[in-house]
């Protein structure tokens, strides 16, 4: 309970950067970065447009604040769940494939990613901090993984960091057919089905078979 005399505003002061996040996220994965427009975040976000400038001082700073705070902390905690498996390697890709999946489905992080990748040529900004604090983390603790798992002797030899990009991307082409062409008409993919079906097809070409 507040004091007598309080504002009682206070709680919602405070809230206002992270209610302003969780606006920007929205706005960038439905229109873009180049379309969102200030005022969109705020009427969002239920502030005034000069509230935001309380905060942020530019649109790339709401969109680090975006990937930090929105974004990274559910990547952070696949990546973890990635550093601590022991093995086998196969279960660990049978649960990120399922964990990933699962992300992109029940966030806009699909909408965004496809935003840095349309965009990234006019705002290279954008591309380099997903790449820092998000893709290049995401491709080496994958590659690490991949190492560990061939030095166990389960995965066949070959360059970590491309199985990597193995690994992923498929997902990631759900994701742009989703955010590109589900919107026109077209059909769209159980991305948890494709995770799915994808391990286990490659699977088959990864593991030695030999190992543990």
């Amino acid at each position: 309970m507040l004091p007598p005399g309080a504002p009682k505003f206070r709680r919602r002061k405070a809230d206002r950067p992270a209610e302003i996040v969780s606006a920007a996220l929205e706005v960038f994965a439905t229109k873009g970065f180049a379309a969102a427009r200030l005022e969109d975040v705020a009427a969002r976000a239920g502030v005034s447009k000069g509230a935001i400038y309380l905060y942020f001082a530019t649109k790339e700073d709401i969109f680090r604040a975006v990937v930090e705070q929105a974004i990274a902390p559910d990547i952070d905690k696949v990546l973890a769940m990635v550093a601590a498996h022991p093995g086998p390697f196969e279960d660990l890709l049978r649960g990120l494939a399922g964990r990933f999946a699962g992300l992109i489905d029940s966030s806009p992080l699909g909408g965004v990613a496809k935003m840095v990748i349309g965009e990234a040529r006019n705002f290279p900004e954008l591309a380099r901090v997903w790449h820092d604090r998000l893709v290049s983390r995401a491709v080496a603790a994958l590659a690490s993984a991949v190492a560990a798992a061939q030095s166990r002797g389960e995965v066949r030899a070959g360059d970590p960091r491309a199985y990597a990009l193995q690994i992923v991307a498929p997902l990631m082409v759900g994701v742009i057919w989703r955010e590109t062409f589900v919107p026109i008409g077209a059909r769209a993919f159980d991305l948890e089905r494709v995770a799915a079906q994808h391990v286990e097809t490659l699977l088959q070409g990864l593991m030695t078979r030999e190992g543990p």
